[in-house]
């Protein structure tokens, strides 16, 4: 098949159109079991009323889940240069990285050969030992993807492990000259054979019960098609016999590891579906099952993706990276200075505040990348001061109602990003006999915007101290603890002291 003719099989066999998501209702939030009352609060139901806390937004970074700045223990070539080169151990390498003061979480992006090379077993490649271990030592958190296919052990060896490729045919899809001159013709697998399913499947039941328990864990990329996992082979064909056995295929296969991952989340590649095989429906099921959204360049994105990343359904995240210039080679970011005096890295850091980006990745060389740092600080230190969600309760009254005391919370959102899941919010008292607990409908506080909620407390509670405490809830299972993202101080675990007023203070207002 020539090339020509592959695109124009593509182009015939589109099944969902390029409509992008600016106008499209996703009706499949997550719900709150316990769904606090969000309002309106009118005038009219008070018995009394008064503001009794406020906070202001914090200037500081906070590390939260769901967001961060992202440093690539391992890409598709492999750890730093340095590292690949011998000139650094492998130790050297993932300690630099971790060390860096603006690094949030570690990733992996490896071969399927790196994690299982037989049956039944899995098989890991030392990084993840020294990944996991620096996480544990920095305090921070990890990510990963399994790549399926890659173009830079090709041709001598694929990314599927040795004892499968007698069982899975592998059909030649071509050569690139133009891109990849030294490379010969690539091989993809029978992603649709029995073997390479049942196979596949027993990667995730691996991998997941290896992981999915792992509070390290943050999230999965899901194992797509083709180059990279990024569902595509550039400009060559795919290896299946027509558009629908791999549009088939890949849905298949994306559901089974939304089966097997059940707490760890997953995040879809946003790739055009360039190669014809299905990325549409993919993504379109991935999106309603609650996966997370990530896109590997910005600056060179198409239209179609920075539509899709940007209209996002507000509760899903965005993992966000721009491989270009990956080395972030200080002398090459001096020489490519633009008009406003900011270098390439500094744009493209910058866009990803644009589309509301939760991540933004910083690949492999930790010494450039401190290097780079001393240099050009202004978008790392803007971005962790922007990126995510940044949410803090900005206004708290106190209300007399019911016989009851009342605390309305107006959440603020101050980043770019909405709540990544479920935010759910406690009000207790200090010696933890009185705790009223809900949750916020999915996504909110937007980005930008406000959320109030009520917590009804007893009577007895006025003149008392409470803590204010939040966790966001993913995949309607896991509850992790939420920072304040507020100038005002907190305590350890991140609550926030209110003083609640006594019932015959002179300031109870009735009325406006």
């Amino acid at each position: 098949m020539t090339p020509e003719q592959h695109h124009q099989r593509v182009n015939d066999s589109h099944t969902l159109p390029d409509t992008g998501w600016t106008r499209n209702n996703f009706a499949f939030p997550p719900k709150a079991t316990d769904r606090l009352d969000q309002g309106p609060f009118g005038i009219e139901q008070d018995e009394g009323w008064v503001t009794i806390f406020t906070t202001t937004p914090s200037e500081q970074p906070v590390r939260n889940y769901g967001m961060g700045l992202i440093g690539y223990t391992w890409e598709e070539s492999g750890p730093s240069l340095a590292a690949r080169e011998n000139c650094e151990t492998l130790e050297r390498h993932v300690e630099k990285l971790a060390s860096l003061p603006f690094i949030d979480l570690l990733y992996i992006r490896c071969d399927w050969r790196d994690v299982q090379q037989k049956s039944g077993r899995l098989d890991f490649s030392p990084i993840w030992r020294l990944t996991l271990e620096a996480a544990k030592a920095y305090n921070l958190r990890v990510a990963f993807r399994i790549q399926l296919s890659n173009t830079v052990i090709q041709p001598q060896r694929l990314s599927m492990p040795d004892f499968l490729q007698d069982k899975i045919p592998l059909v030649d899809i071509g050569s690139m000259p133009d891109r990849f001159p030294e490379k010969g013709r690539f091989r993809e697998p029978r992603y649709d054979h029995p073997e390479f399913r049942k196979a596949f499947r027993e990667l995730n039941e691996l991998l997941a019960a290896e992981f999915d328990n792992d509070p390290l864990i943050e999230f999965m990329d899901l194992m797509m098609y083709g180059f990279w996992g990024e569902g595509h082979t550039t400009n060559l064909p795919h290896p299946f016999p027509d558009f629908h056995t791999a549009e088939k295929t890949f849905v298949d296969l994306t559901r089974l590891q939304l089966e097997a991952w059940k707490k760890v989340s997953l995040a879809v590649n946003t790739q055009p579906d360039i190669s014809g095989v299905g990325n549409r429906r993919v993504q379109s099921v991935a999106v309603r099952a609650g996966c997370w959204l990530r896109s590997d360049s910005i600056i060179t994105e198409e239209p179609i993706q920075i539509d899709m990343l940007a209209n996002r359904p507000p509760w899903l995240a965005v993992i966000m990276e721009d491989g270009v210039q990956r080395a972030h080679s200080l002398e090459a970011n001096v020489l490519d200075l633009d008009d406003a005096n900011l270098d390439y890295r500094t744009r493209a850091a910058l866009h990803a505040l644009d589309i509301g980006s939760n991540y933004w990745a910083l690949w492999t060389e930790g010494e450039n990348l401190r290097n780079y740092y001393e240099r050009f600080p202004y978008s790392f230190d803007l971005l962790r001061k922007r990126l995510g969600y940044r949410v803090r309760p900005s206004w708290v009254w106190q209300r007399k109602r019911s016989g009851a005391t009342e605390l309305i919370v107006a959440f603020a959102n101050d980043g770019v990003a909405g709540i990544p899941g479920i935010l759910r919010v406690s009000v207790e008292s200090l010696d933890g006999k009185v705790k009223v607990t809900g949750g916020l409908d999915a996504g909110q506080p937007y980005a930008g915007k406000i959320r109030q909620a009520s917590f009804m407390l007893p009577a007895a509670m006025m003149g008392q101290k409470v803590r204010l405490k939040a966790e966001v809830e993913s995949k309607g299972r896991i509850r992790r603890p939420v920072q304040w993202a507020c100038a005002q101080p907190l305590e350890q675990d991140g609550a926030i002291h209110v003083q609640l007023l006594p019932e015959k203070d002179k300031r109870w207002r009735k009325g406006i």
